[in-house]
């Protein structure tokens, strides 16, 4: 029976992939990730737990093994193709993001209003006119869009993903988005993340 995994440990699976893709040892424990990646060990062990069961006492995982048990929970073999709506240079800077691909995802396109933007080309992925949204969404079955755009066109925006049948939306505007139940909405305010940055440093 396959274990359901919490959607929060999923968020952290792929900081322990990144990790143990980056050192060079045969094993390793929880604890040790945990204090590395400055995490609580007890969640640590849960999570790991979670997709590969309990590590050996005293040894820990063999790290190959977990490094598997990881991309297969991630999927990291099988790639989802994504769209970005807004072409500006947020937009493009994470069409031409090639990282993504190690987790399985795939940002193919852009689309924007703006038509002096159609002809640009990042690398080999276009950005097209909002007006071939739904067609080009049905043809390659995107299931992931990007917001990209200003706060006062984010909502109209969400609104046409989800009428080309979009079930996740990643969210780079600060307003809170209204879409149906079946749509996951992951929210990324990054003038947020810096103030919290900034408030840290200062205490």
């Amino acid at each position: 029976m396959q274990k359901i995994i919490s959607r929060a440990t999923l968020g952290r699976l792929p900081l322990y992939l990144s990790y143990l893709k980056s050192i060079d040892s045969e094993y390793i424990s929880s604890s040790a990730i945990a204090q590395d990646l400055d995490l609580g060990d007890v969640l640590v062990r849960k999570d790991l737990n979670s997709v590969c069961g309990q590590g050996k006492p005293k040894i820990g995982f063999q790290t190959k093994n977990l490094v598997k048990a990881l991309s297969k929970a991630l999927e990291v073999g099988k790639t989802t193709p994504a769209i970005v709506v807004g072409a500006g240079k947020l937009g493009m800077a994470l069409l031409d993001y090639s990282g993504f691909k190690d987790y399985g995802l795939d940002i193919i396109a852009a689309f924007d209003s703006d038509e002096s933007k159609f002809a640009e080309l990042n690398g080999q992925k276009p950005v097209y006119s909002m007006e071939n949204l739904n067609r080009f969404c049905r043809i390659h079955d995107v299931k992931l869009g990007i917001i990209t755009v200003p706060d006062r066109s984010a909502q109209s925006v969400c609104d046409a993903l989800v009428a080309c049948g979009i079930d996740a939306i990643w969210n780079f505007s600060s307003i809170i988005l209204s879409a149906p139940d079946r749509v996951t909405i992951s929210n990324e305010n990054l003038a947020l993340s810096l103030a919290h940055l900034h408030i840290s440093q200062n205490h």
